[in-house]
């Protein structure tokens, strides 16, 4: 039995009681590992066998697999480890990049999220404060007619120094004989006499209760553009604005209302107090139509909406106070849903309007062959009280509107700079070109009418709600 004893000594040779000597070395390698070896002779082969071959191959395969192994769980870098490890690591590194730039696209996200959570409960919260406002505001008190004063006996007032007599009113003589009971001194009491006043009274007619005799006349000139509010949404491209001419309570006359009509779902009514609180885009109600609405073409007319139903001739009279619809008719032979609209599209083959005259619509029909038809309505059950056919097409003209039964077409919606380019007068059935200057201020206008009720034109251009101040001419 060859016994070997193994000492852990750098450089030290041992040799063992046997007749055969075996050697042993231990020293570092180029990495400056320890490595062993040893040598021992076969007591049965007289020659070491051939270096290599496939069993030496293999384990020496083996142990690069196992230095392989050992360096990734220790860390090291030698050999072929140190190629693997380099790919593992860049790979490593790849996914950290992408899970951290991932991770900053969340984090701005969520910031930006809650920077706009704020927004809105700072939105809320001035809504709040100003509906307790509205809820607290005191009516308004109605100033009662005051009678006349009866004249001054026994005051002695004179007139205030400097200023000239005012020329509705007369002196007369004191009592005493004192003429010169007004001086120009201040305002003072005197013992004797007494002052009396006399207002002098101009005769005014009265109105004859017919409108058309005074500001009747065509439009002479249409101002410059007011912008109002700008919409908050896509759905605010196109849009009408209107406000109610004669009011019906419990809606007072200066609320403003606004249907956003871009959509298939539109049918939203906005109210506002007035002018101010639409600027801020305070809404004070909110009503949810029965129908759905079809384009720009609705108005406002004695407590009433009165707009076409999406893709049919049909007209809807909704009453605002009790919500419901009050009355519902077809538009004889009316083109619907693009078949007669005005050059910009949207639908706008029924355009419904209000003046001095009553409600009215404006559309083409296939008899017409395309050219403007006007129909007066009656506001309550919706009958065609009378019609009017025009010479001018109705896909020809971006736009119109009517004042005094006449109804104007403007020539184009995107222009900044164009035209009212014609007239049709309903009183004589005649039609007549002309060139009035309108502004498209931002250059998309799809909806045009007159506001009886602030004798201006309201109009919605491109996400705007605009004015227009009027300037009309006699009745000739």
């Amino acid at each position: 039995m060859l016994v070997l004893l193994l000492l852990c000594t750098s450089g030290l040779l041992l040799r063992g009681d046997a007749q055969d000597r075996a050697a042993l070395w231990r020293g570092d390698d180029r990495s400056g590992r320890c490595q062993y070896t040893f040598s021992v002779p076969s007591p049965t082969e007289a020659s070491c066998p051939q270096t290599g071959g496939p069993e030496v191959e293999g384990l020496k395969a083996r142990l690069s697999l196992l230095e392989v192994l050992v360096s990734r769980l220790t860390g090291g870098d030698t050999g072929g480890a140190q190629g693997a490890t380099a790919s593992d690591q860049t790979e490593l590194h790849q996914s950290l990049n992408r899970v951290t730039g991932e991770r900053n696209l969340l984090q701005g996200e969520k910031e930006r999220l809650e920077q706009e959570l704020e927004g809105l409960q700072r939105r809320m919260e001035e809504m709040r404060r100003e509906t307790e406002r509205l809820r607290n505001k005191p009516c308004p008190l109605q100033t009662p007619a005051v009678p006349p004063s009866p004249p001054l006996q026994d005051s002695g007032l004179t007139r205030p120094a400097g200023g000239s007599r005012p020329p509705h009113l007369i002196a007369r003589p004191n009592r005493q004989g004192d003429s010169s009971s007004l001086r120009d001194s201040a305002w003072q009491t005197r013992p004797q006499g007494f002052q009396e006043l006399k207002a002098e009274v101009t005769e005014v007619p009265a109105p004859d209760g017919s409108e058309e005799n005074t500001v009747c006349g065509d439009v002479v000139s249409v101002g410059e553009p007011v912008t109002h509010r700008k919409a908050d949404t896509i759905a605010g491209k196109y849009g009408v604005w209107m406000q109610d001419p004669e009011a019906v309570s419990p809606y007072g006359p200066n609320m403003i209302w606004r249907i956003d009509t871009i959509g298939s779902d539109v049918r939203q009514l906005y109210g506002y107090e007035d002018m101010e609180q639409l600027t801020k885009g305070f809404p004070s109600k909110v009503l949810l139509l029965p129908e759905l609405v079809e384009s720009t073409g609705s108005t406002l007319y004695r407590g009433s909406l009165y707009y076409q139903r999406r893709r049919s001739r049909s007209l809807i009279r909704f009453d605002l106070a009790s919500e419901s619809i009050a009355a519902r008719r077809e538009l004889p032979h009316a083109g619907f849903h693009g078949q007669f609209p005005y050059s910009w599209g949207g639908y706008t083959d029924i355009d419904l309007s209000v003046d001095q005259q009553g409600l009215w619509a404006v559309y083409s029909s296939s008899k017409a062959k395309g050219a403007i038809v006007i129909s007066q309505l009656d506001p309550n059950s919706l009958e065609v009280k009378r019609s009017w056919e025009t010479n001018i097409r109705k896909n020809s003209v971006a736009n119109s509107f009517i004042i005094c039964g006449k109804l104007y077409t403007v020539a184009s919606y995107t222009s900044p700079d164009t035209i009212i380019n014609y007239i049709y007068d309903t009183r004589t059935s005649q039609g007549k070109s002309v060139a009035i200057p309108f502004k498209n201020k931002y250059r998309y206008n799809s909806m045009i009418d007159y506001n009886l009720a602030q004798r201006k034109l309201f109009a919605w251009d491109n996400f705007h709600m605009v004015s227009y101040d009027l300037r009309l001419g006699r009745q000739e």
